[in-house]
């Protein structure tokens, strides 16, 4: 597998907020670092990490490959989707560490943009480690 070919699958997980086909993408022992604190290894845990995109609706994402050299691969992504739930809307504010923006009872779910970089290490035609570096906002109105 190349940065090329992962960021095409990561892309059609994500879109299609398929936990079992983001996992695919790694060993059976592989690892994702969706923060620099947070390590998801196994693909038992990938899946029940990326579930939670099972929580965003109207996902798009966009990405481009910055460098492949051997075994490794760094690629820029960039994500928008609509928040489906108050439960992610809070999932998301805690992990920003901003706390949550403004709202008034009844005030629609905002829309998220989220930019961010990724490195992958690859191994037998699988991912063997992910790392993630990300900031993510509301999208202005």
């Amino acid at each position: 597998m190349s940065i090329e070919n992962f960021m095409a699958g990561y892309k059609a997980a994500w879109e299609a907020r398929d936990p079992a086909l983001f996992a695919a993408l790694f060993q059976e022992d592989g690892s994702y670092h969706n923060t620099p604190f947070q390590v998801q290894a196994g693909r038992e845990q990938l899946v029940a990490y990326w579930r939670r995109v099972q929580l965003q609706e109207d996902v798009q994402l966009s990405y481009e490959v910055l460098a492949s050299q051997g075994k490794i691969g760094l690629a820029h992504w960039h994500v928008t989707y609509q928040v489906a739930s108050e439960e992610l809307f809070h999932i998301w504010a805690r992990s920003t560490g901003t706390g949550l923006p403004p709202r008034k009872p009844g005030d629609p779910l905002p829309r998220m943009v989220l930019d961010g970089m990724l490195q992958a290490t690859f191994s037998n035609g699988l991912c063997t480690e992910a790392r993630i570096w990300w900031h993510s906002m509301p999208q202005a109105m």
